[in-house]
């Protein structure tokens, strides 16, 4: 051992084969031997090494992706460019994973969905609400960026803020309002 991979997944594949010569080997033990180079494989700079001494050779990202078993887009995102770039991206990547994938509980008034839902309506009828003011809402936004819409119904001790008065001319149920080339 000891040839390409780094001092680490060596040093993981060979608890992993020690686990793996024990008959009486733990069931936990071998899932940590097992995981453990698993991470060590992922992260080891062999595999880029090979993917652009493969590169180098003249091999596609096609090829190179079929050999990782991954798809083409999925090799280069992982493997194209420098280390900064590479570096980039995944650090990219763990950011918006470490997001909260949750919305939070304790937002005011009512999800859009949770108000179609509570009037009997769709979602789509929910936002044309809004737009002529037959309903409070606003987005609210978080301190890490995200932003939700909430709707306020009427009772709600929130419902008049943000209320926006409809246009005259923007009221369905007037007939008389409504221009004749709307239709």
């Amino acid at each position: 051992m000891g040839y390409f991979l780094a001092p680490s997944t060596s040093a993981a594949l060979s608890r992993l084969a020690v686990v793996d010569a024990s008959p009486g080997s733990a069931p936990l033990d071998r899932i940590e031997a097992i995981r453990s180079l698993l991470v060590e494989l992922d992260a080891d700079p062999a595999t880029l090494v090979g993917v652009r001494d493969a590169l180098r050779g003249g091999r596609s990202w096609e090829e190179i992706a079929d050999a990782a078993e991954l798809k083409a887009a999925a090799a280069k995102w992982r493997w194209s460019g420098t280390d900064a770039e590479i570096a980039a991206r995944q650090a990219a990547g763990r950011k918006r994973a470490a997001r909260p994938s949750a919305v939070p509980t304790d937002l005011p008034g009512l999800s859009v969905s949770e108000a179609a839902a509570k009037l009997g309506v769709t979602v789509q009828a929910i936002y044309l609400q809004l737009s002529r003011g037959k309903v409070a809402g606003r987005t609210i936004e978080l301190a890490d960026g995200r932003s939700y819409k909430r709707v306020f119904l009427d009772g709600d001790p929130d419902a008049r803020l943000d209320r926006v008065e409809p246009a005259a001319d923007n009221d369905p149920t007037d007939p008389s309002t409504s221009s004749p080339d709307a239709h």
